[in-house]
């Protein structure tokens, strides 16, 4: 285990949530008539629901962002709560970390009132340290600073630790800011992953190959 702290993305990468969390995303759009770019789920992903309203206001939806955020709120939390699994050996690997001494942390656009119920339900929320939002940081992923602040609240150099994400834009946000940095497969991205490949450390394909890094 060449690594002790580990920083991990949420959606994509732990829990295979993607689909549930896109759907969510392009049904508000869909509902408000919103034309959308076929690369909208690279743009949308890493901005959290407080980013994500914000954009969609940009693209004409006339709602205001705070009846936004609370619509993707409501549309989102009986998957999260209810349905959406772990990723394959997320959990197995995880324990596996964890008695091996390593810090595990999450940092992830979803909000608490979904993240949460999600990683208690699955029996992994305390195996972490510290499980951020990006509403935590009062920004998004696509920017630098919020890798190096939660390097700072960890309390460690920001090149000690790996972050691990499926979202090429947080890549390479993270690699940008200092970070160590794993690309993980997920079916949403698949199409980034030599894109992705080209800017990381490392990357899996399956979970359990992080024990091998």
């Amino acid at each position: 285990m060449s690594y002790s702290t580990y920083l991990f993305d949420f959606d994509g990468t732990l829990v295979d949530s993607m689909p549930a969390y896109i759907g969510v995303m392009l049904r508000i759009l869909d509902e408000n008539n919103i034309s959308y770019e076929k690369d909208i789920v690279k743009i949308i992903t890493p901005l959290g629901y407080v980013g994500t309203a914000k954009y969609f206001k940009q693209l004409g939806i006339t709602t205001a962002e705070e009846e936004l955020v609370a619509l993707m709120n409501r549309y989102a939390y009986e998957e999260y709560a209810c349905h959406i699994p772990a990723k394959d050996h997320v959990v197995s690997t995880l324990s596996a970390l964890k008695e091996a001494g390593a810090d595990l942390h999450v940092l992830t656009a979803s909000p608490h009132k979904v993240l949460d119920v999600c990683l208690k339900r699955l029996g992994i929320y305390g195996l972490f340290e510290n499980v951020w939002s990006c509403d935590d940081f009062n920004t998004t992923k696509a920017d630098p600073a919020i890798y190096t602040m939660a390097a700072e609240k960890i309390g460690k150099p920001v090149g000690d630790i790996l972050f691990l994400d499926d979202n090429l834009g947080a890549d390479k946000t993270a690699k940008a800011a200092g970070m160590k940095v794993c690309g993980v497969y997920d079916a949403s991205s698949a199409e980034y992953t030599d894109d992705i490949k080209a800017v990381t450390d490392h990357y899996i394909n399956d979970f359990s190959e992080l024990l091998a890094i």
